[in-house]
């Protein structure tokens, strides 16, 4: 089993929200993007909170768009070993440095995107900064199909509060 990384963070001038996924699936990987699977919602409800279509952008706008309404994007995890794009099959993960980000940046609230980004934010930013405030949000993975669209899209939007 090889070992699987994440991308660079992407990070504007003055970023106040730091939104944090655990680790690129295999379709992200193959396009050096992140959250390529056509299934995966994170650009739709990300858009919903910023009230903007991300998804009819091109890569590269998305993330520029991002960056413009102070938003910044990254992974918990920064490599583990991984059999497909499951969060349950990582192992032997290595965590980003989560915690440096925070506090070079002025971001206010980080929200997480699914319960393995809570669990590996948790064991590597024990404690975070006074005044940021961390926000667990349901999965945007298609994996996460349990969760109603409209629940997820009304808990994203917590998002445009901070912002």
């Amino acid at each position: 089993m090889t070992r699987k990384r994440s991308f660079p963070p992407v990070v504007g001038r003055a970023p106040r929200v730091l939104l944090l996924g655990s680790l690129p699936g295999e379709a992200s990987l193959r396009l050096g993007q992140y959250y390529g699977h056509p299934r995966n919602a994170f650009w739709e409800l990300a858009g919903a909170a910023l009230g903007e279509d991300l998804r009819a952008l091109p890569y590269r706008r998305r993330l520029a768009r991002l960056k413009a309404r102070g938003v910044a994007l990254w992974d918990a995890v920064g490599s583990a070993r991984r059999r497909g794009s499951l969060d349950s099959a990582i192992r032997d993960e290595r965590r980003n440095p989560v915690l440096a980000l925070i506090r070079r940046t002025r971001v206010r609230a980080v929200f997480l995107n699914g319960r393995k980004a809570q669990s590996a934010f948790r064991r590597s930013c024990r404690a975070v900064p006074p005044g940021v405030r961390v926000v667990l949000l349901p999965s945007s993975s298609p994996a996460n199909a349990g969760v109603p669209y409209a629940r997820k899209r009304a808990a994203w939007r917590k998002i445009a509060r901070v912002l």
